[in-house]
């Protein structure tokens, strides 16, 4: 692999674990605003409509901010494709996608008791 490959993918590693912790601060700082939000309408003084549609407009944005964290995933494993394919298996320059949907999205296993343990 020559140098400036070896630099772009480099860059694009860093990049692309930049824009998933981007994508992770979004979304809590959104959970955080409808949060204080909801806190703000318990008051005993404020009608317990108020503020209705902005919450819903706010649970909008977290939507399309899973979407956007969804699709950043997405990048993320189509990069790694490219760097197996260019640079060969380098493990330097594929990026594990810890913790990424796939991962999240697998059940855990019931312990041997049958018992999930959170129970």
């Amino acid at each position: 692999m020559s140098d400036k490959i070896g630099a772009d993918a480099l860059t694009l590693r860093k990049l692309i674990r930049e824009a998933e912790a981007v994508s992770d601060e979004a979304m809590i700082a959104l959970a955080r605003l409808k949060q204080a939000m909801l806190l703000a309408r318990q008051n005993p003084d404020v009608p317990v409509d108020i503020g209705q549609r902005a919450i819903m407009r706010l649970v909008q944005a977290e939507s399309q901010a899973v979407s956007m964290s969804s699709n950043i995933f997405r990048v993320h494993g189509d990069l790694n494709d490219v760097a197996r394919i260019v640079c060969g298996p380098d493990e330097q320059i594929i990026t594990p996608l810890e913790g990424s949907l796939p991962d999240q999205a697998r059940p855990q296993a019931a312990p041997a008791s049958g018992v999930p343990e959170h129970a």
